[in-house]
C-alpha cells in the first residue's frame, strides 16, 4: 500500500502527510519543489495541474489524496486508474450541500466530485468545514496590535482542526467500508469570530479584541483579497447563511473513535507561529 497525497504543503494535505508517517503506511507527496518529508514519505515533483509532470511516478500507487478545482483532472484520473490505483479520496467542501451551489466555489468542488465518480475508481468524498488553520489569517493584524477585525461576526462556525480531516482521511484511504460515502466533517462546537479570537488570545496570553464587521465591510474585505467571484461565495455562504457551518456532528469520532479536537488545542499546537 503506497498512497499519493497531492497538496502535501497545504494544510491539509500537510496532515495527510503527518498522518499517514505516523500510522506507519508509505506514501508519495506531490510538491512543486523539494522539501523535509517525515520518514516512510517519498518526494513526487510535479504539478497538480500538469498531470504528465508526475504521471510516472502512479506506478505502486493504491490510493490518492486528491485536492478539488485542478486542471487536467480528467487526465489524471485516467492515468491512475491506468497504473492500478484503486481509490480516491476528494477534499470537497461544505458548500456542496448548500442550498445554493451555483456559486463559484461549490462549482469546481462539484465539478471534481462528478469527475471522480464518473473516472469508475472507488471514490470517498471529504466535505468539512472552515479549518481552524484560517485563523491564520488574522497574523498581519496580530502583528501591528491586538485589534482583530472578524467577518461575519455573528455566525458561529464549528471549524475542525485539519488533523481531523487527515485522520478520516487516511482511514478512508487505507481501509475498506468507506467507498461511496460522502462524509460531512465539523468540529467540536460552535463558535462565533470573537469567541475564536478570545481563545486565541487566552492561548497566546494576550488581551485581544475582535472588531466586528458588518456584512458590508465584510464583502469589502473579501473583495481586496480574492476574486471578485470567490468572494461573492463566501458572503453568500456566511452573509445569506446558503451554507450550515454551525450544526456540530460526530462524524469524526464515529470515522476515527476519537472525538473531533478543539480550537484550544489547535492554538496551543500552533503558537509559535504567531509569536
Amino acid at each position: 500500500m503506497t498512497i499519493l497525497v497531492t497538496g502535501a504543503s497545504g494544510n491539509a494535505g500537510g496532515a495527510v502527510v503527518r498522518a499517514l508517517a505516523a500510522s506507519g503506511v508509505p506514501g508519495k507527496a506531490l510538491l512543486r519543489r523539494e522539501r523535509e518529508l517525515p520518514p516512510g514519505i517519498d518526494l513526487l515533483q510535479g504539478d497538480l495541474n500538469q498531470p504528465e509532470t508526475f504521471a510516472d511516478g502512479l506506478t505502486g500507487v493504491s490510493a490518492i489524496f486528491l485536492l478539488s478545482g485542478y486542471a487536467g483532472l480528467d487526465e489524471l484520473l485516467a492515468a491512475a486508474k491506468a497504473a492500478g490505483v484503486a481509490r480516491i479520496v476528494v477534499l470537497s467542501s461544505s458548500s456542496v450541500v448548500g442550498s445554493t451551489t451555483d456559486n463559484a466555489i461549490a462549482a469546481y468542488h462539484l465539478a471534481t466530485e462528478q469527475a471522480v465518480r464518473d473516472s469508475g475508481l472507488e471514490w470517498t468524498f471529504l466535505r468539512p468545514n472552515t479549518f481552524m488553520s484560517n485563523t491564520l489569517r488574522w497574523l498581519d493584524q496580530l502583528a501591528t496590535g491586538d485589534e482583530i477585525r472578524v467577518q461575519y461576526p455573528e455566525v458561529p462556525i464549528s471549524t475542525i482542526h485539519p488533523d481531523d480531516i487527515a485522520d478520516v482521511a487516511v482511514r478512508a484511504l487505507t481501509e475498506p467500508g468507506h467507498a461511496g460515502t460522502a462524509y460531512r466533517l465539523t468540529g467540536p462546537v460552535a463558535l462565533r469570530p470573537a469567541e475564536q479570537v478570545e481563545i486565541l488570545g487566552q492561548t497566546l496570553g494576550r488581551s485581544l479584541q475582535a472588531i466586528e464587521l458588518s456584512r458590508e465591510e465584510s464583502h469589502a474585505e473579501l473583495l481586496a483579497a480574492m476574486p471578485a467571484a470567490y468572494a461573492d461565495a463566501i458572503d453568500s455562504f456566511f452573509g445569506a447563511g446558503i451554507v450550515d457551518e454551525t450544526t456540530v456532528n460526530d462524524v469524526v469520532e464515529q470515522v476515527t473513535g476519537h472525538p473531533a479536537r478543539t480550537l484550544q488545542e489547535w492554538a496551543t499546537e500552533n503558537a509559535s507561529r504567531f509569536s
